[in-house]
């Protein structure tokens, strides 16, 4: 075989090679996304919602470290929209309402 082929029999493998790696990554995190939307409401009655004050709703909590505007969707917790439901790292397999609060509540870093 010549130089050249040799030159030419790499860079088809190279190529072909980074497409397959693309194409796994892709399909990897298409899994991740329709994971989250399944994921079952944590309820306030759950033994680690009541340990951290978990409320549905923001404007309901009576917890004195509440701040009017804290809320779930502007926490650094939670990884959903900004409007229904989405998971956060304090409920894991768990969503949580994204006007939802609890005393773990961090903003987001700006």
């Amino acid at each position: 075989m010549s130089n050249e082929q040799d030159t030419e029999s790499r860079r088809r493998f190279l190529k072909v090679a980074a497409g397959t790696t693309v194409a796994a990554v892709v399909m990897g995190g298409l899994p991740r996304m329709a994971r989250a939307a399944d994921l079952p409401p944590v309820s306030e009655s759950d033994p680690t919602a009541k340990a951290l004050g978990y409320v549905e709703d923001d404007t309901k909590s009576t917890n004195a470290k509440h701040k009017a505007g804290d809320k779930c969707a502007k926490c650094q917790f939670y990884s959903g929209g900004a409007t229904g439901r989405g998971p956060c790292q304090l409920f894991p397999g768990k969503s949580v309402n994204a006007n939802g609060w609890c005393v773990s509540y961090t903003p987001k870093k700006a």
